[in-house]
Formats: C-alpha cells, structure tokens, sequence
C-alpha cells in the first residue's frame, strides 16, 4: 500500500527543472510540451544594393564652364557657367557657390546660388541666398532663405510655360474671327 501512496507523492510533485532534450522520455516526470512545431526557414535573398552613386564638388574646388553628369551631385566649391543634371539632384552645400543656370530634377540649396534655377522641385534652406528665376513644379523656402527673383510654377518642368509672343489681339478681333468660322457641327 505505501507504493501506492508514493506514487501519488511523485505524481503531484513537480518536476525538476532541467533543459530540454531530444531522447526518450521518462513517464513519471513527462511534461506537456506547449512548442509549436518548428519550420525550416528560407534564407532572405540579400536586397538589391540601396546605395546610390553622388559625385561631391569639395570646398577647395573651382570650375568654370559647363558641368553636366548622369548622377546626383553634392556641391561645395564653387561653379561658374552652367550644371546639366538631367534626371539627377543637385545639391549644393553650405560652403557651396554657384553663378551658373541650374537645370537638374531635384535642387536643394544650402550656399548661395546666382542663376536660374530649373527644376522638378526646389528647396531653399534656411541658410540659403539665392538671386535667379526658378521654373519648377514644387518649391520649399525655409524660414530665413533670402530669395530675390521670379518663381514659375508649372505643370511640367520638361516643357516651359508658353508666354504669348507678340502683341496680343483685340477682344473684338478674336470675336469677330469666331463668328466668321464654322462650328464643327456645321452650323454657324
């Protein structure tokens, strides 16, 4: 009878705590696992390179002329002509100079820029002087950029805004050429 008796001390008793391990499993002491089922996992294909390329202009630098490039580019010396960015940003730094026309995707400026500026969009920060026309579809001005010049905001920076040539006719010019034309339906 006292078997009987320690085998239910053993049963309420708890188990000792031991790691888990794989093996055969000793029915007095077995424990209900609560881990779920353990698949294989697939390993990550590694991501495509994030990086993107962009040439630096350092403080020291000064180029006269054209300078046109198929990427992005970080400004800091000093430009005097033109920068052809087709496609790329631009953006010139707070050391950065420029006394050129700007034709790029992006513009962000930090320095100071005399030109035109023609751009997808622009952002002028705070430290910013820029003196040009810019000819964009979005622009940001910080609080305390200094700004002189015209800004034309357009539909597509790929096409300029059509500016009438000429003189431009008379209202009673144009009415009377309407009213001379047929309509497309025939009548009149």
């Amino acid at each position: 009878m006292w078997k009987k008796k320690e085998r239910e001390g053993l049963a309420t008793a708890s188990p000792p705590q031991q790691p888990l391990r794989a093996g055969p499993v000793d029915p007095v002491f077995s424990v209900k696992s609560t881990a779920k089922e353990v698949f294989p996992v697939e390993t990550p294909k590694p991501l495509p390179s994030l990086r993107v390329d962009i040439a630096n202009i350092g403080k020291s630098v000064l180029i006269k002329g054209e300078l046109s490039g198929s990427e992005d580019l970080y400004l800091d010396g000093e430009v005097e002509g033109s920068i052809e960015l087709h496609g790329h940003n631009l953006t010139v730094g707070p050391n950065g100079r420029v006394r050129a026309s700007i034709n790029a995707r992006e513009v962000v400026v930090q320095g100071k820029v005399d030109g035109n500026l023609h751009a997808e969009r622009v952002e002028l920060k705070k430290s910013a002087i820029c003196a040009g026309d810019i000819v964009t579809q979005y622009i940001a001005v910080e609080e305390g950029a200094y700004f002189k010049g015209g800004i034309d905001i357009v539909k597509d920076v790929a096409t300029p805004a059509a500016k009438p040539e000429g003189k431009p006719e008379s209202t009673q010019a144009v009415a009377a050429a309407m009213a001379q034309s047929p309509l497309p339906d025939g009548r009149k």
